[in-house]
């Protein structure tokens, strides 16, 4: 059995007791005693009594409930390969039910499938499984409703929130659904869907016919926490061990999923001229004559939206604070930490503060003592008061870091965040494209079109404030068409062996230096991002996490490693 205990990856044998024996299978949650104390843990195996010195050994305690299947354990088998972790536990706490499950419902699934149906996917599932480009204002669930007709079909979404709504509006289908995790013993006695958020792609599917990961762009798919594991690829190893097609669903399929599963045709789409009446009307404000460092991010078109008494206006700024870049204004130097030497910004108390190591300190300059600055670079607080005053309207400022939910309000200003927790509003407007568009990101256009895609899906009209109107984000934003960006990433990530074309990794904490001397470099590229991050890259994700297993992690060594990171 492997404990559930963080940290201690061995297994360790036990005898069965006869009055439980036909209790016990793989998979099976069971208390043990070990080193004097009661643990939980999952039986991984089972060895005849000839195959093992049974004498001495402890019988199990108690037979808690149902776990993961046998064929999930041996996907966390996989996966603890593919995302470099140390032991496979993580996984089988994702896959395992939050309460005790002593006894699994009886099946209860429906004659038929309800309609309607989506065509489209009703095709890329009879050939096998594909990618379908669906614009951002498009119906989901025919394309489910579709997968239902095989039978038993998991479905995955990026948030609970999605869950939960694609749940209730399956149910009014009349289709028979497990909500997970909540519903696990439902999922493993057998419904017609289930539907759950990233932890989904885990869960039991009694019978599964197909799967369906939807909005497989979205990055809440994928495991913050280390290992860094992503839903789309546990989805797809674990379809193609059990032989039945995937459909990944998405108005804008990431690279990695297109050359995972298009195949040579591309992605499956609607006409250009129905794709783009499910696209939002998108409004470039083009400011390439614009000196950036000199004008506000209030232009004249953003005035006139906001000015509107009709319309209501969410503006888009990923810069939290009052400032974030200072100048003096004495004597033109750029305000730094007087420890770390990064720049520094203006909080909202008005004292200066570092982002890299917390330092706070009063609005002087260092260099010249003077006590006024040039802003070079706005916060959203500072946005927020600009906006007010140029719309004579009162705006709410919105960010991730904000508990209480947003006061209802016709003028918003926040980060990104600000697209997750306000209602749909007429106008989204990003006041500095360009530092999404070219962050220094490999992912950076993929992530900028996500958030083109979350805001169509909140308003009818996407304004873009850049001064770099050619760029292909822009571009396909504008014509509706997500192969603009697919067709030169592509060409760049091959040519820099990136994700599809090479397997990447970060490597971080004060043990790093250790682990990476112990890999070998005929195999694994390794490079320096910043002072306290190594990039590995390898070509090909078994032979990346192979590596960095066999390397040798003391016990309480502060090390992190994430396969696959999203925001390199």
């Amino acid at each position: 059995m492997l404990p559930d205990v963080t940290g201690l990856d061995k297994l360790f044998d036990y005898s069965i007791p006869h009055e439980i024996s036909e209790d016990i299978r793989i998979g099976t949650i069971v208390r043990v005693d070990l080193h004097g104390r009661r643990i939980g843990g999952w039986v991984v195996d089972l060895l005849h009594e000839s195959a093992v010195n049974h004498e001495g050994l402890k019988p199990i305690a108690k037979v808690t409930g149902y776990g993961p299947s046998e064929e999930l354990i041996e996907l966390a088998e996989w996966a603890h390969v593919r995302w470099a972790a140390r032991r496979i536990r993580p996984f089988l706490v994702a896959a395992s039910p939050k309460r005790a499950v002593k006894a699994l419902p009886l099946a209860h699934r429906r004659a038929h499938a309800p309609a309607p149906s989506s065509p489209a996917t009703s095709q890329i599932l009879a050939s096998g499984g594909g990618v379908l480009r669906l614009p951002p204002r498009s119906d989901i669930l025919p394309s489910v409703l579709s997968a239902i007709a095989l039978g038993p079909t998991l479905v995955v979404v990026p948030t609970a929130v999605d869950a939960s709504h694609l749940t209730s509006r399956l149910r009014r289908a009349g289709a028979t659904v497990a909500f997970v995790p909540d519903d696990w013993a439902a999922a493993a006695g057998g419904v017609d869907v289930v539907v759950g958020a990233r932890s989904a792609a885990w869960m039991p599917c009694a019978g599964m016919a197909a799967a369906i990961v939807i909005d497989e762009h979205d990055e809440a798919l994928q495991e913050e926490r280390s290992p860094t594991w992503h839903a789309r690829d546990v989805i797809a190893e674990r379809c193609f061990r059990a032989g039945v097609p995937v459909v990944y669903v998405s108005p804008i399929p990431t690279l990695v999923a297109i050359e995972e599963l298009a195949g040579s045709d591309g992605p499956v789409h609607p006409t250009a001229e129905r794709e783009r009446m499910h696209w939002p009307n998108v409004q470039v404000v083009d400011r390439t004559d614009e000196d950036p460092w000199k004008k506000s991010l209030v232009t004249s078109a953003l005035i006139e939206r906001i000015r509107d008494p009709l319309q209501r206006v969410l503006c888009i700024s990923n810069t939290t604070g009052r400032a974030r870049v200072l100048a003096c204004r004495t004597c033109k130097a750029l305000v730094r930490c007087e420890h770390c030497d990064a720049a520094v910004g203006l909080a909202d108390d008005g004292r200066l503060a570092c982002a890299r190591c917390l330092t706070r300190r009063p609005p002087v300059c260092q260099e010249c003592g003077g006590g006024t600055f040039a802003n070079i670079r706005p916060g959203v607080t500072r946005i927020g008061e600009e906006l007010e005053a140029a719309a004579n309207r009162r705006a709410v400022v919105v960010t991730g870091k904000d508990d209480t939910p947003p006061s209802r309000a016709d003028l918003y200003v926040g980060t990104e965040a600000a697209l997750y927790r306000i209602e749909p509003v007429d106008v989204v407007a990003f006041l500095e494209f360009d530092s999404e568009m070219l962050a220094p990101r490999f992912r950076s256009s993929e992530q900028a079109m996500a958030l083109l895609v979350r805001a169509g899906r909140l308003a009818p009209t996407v304004m873009i404030q850049t001064f770099n109107p050619d760029h292909e984000v822009v571009q396909a934003a504008l014509a509706a068409d997500p192969d603009i960006v697919v067709s030169a990433e592509r060409e760049r990530r091959r040519m820099l062996g990136l994700p599809p074309f090479g397997a990447l990794a970060a490597v971080t904490g004060g043990y790093s230096d250790e682990i990476i001397a112990e890999l070998d470099r005929n195999v694994i590229q390794v490079g320096r991002d910043g002072e306290d991050r190594y990039l590995l890259r390898a070509d090909d994700w078994t032979t990346l996490g192979r590596a960095i297993n066999e390397t040798v992690r003391p016990v309480g060594a502060r090390i992190r490693v994430s396969v696959d990171p999203p925001r390199v």
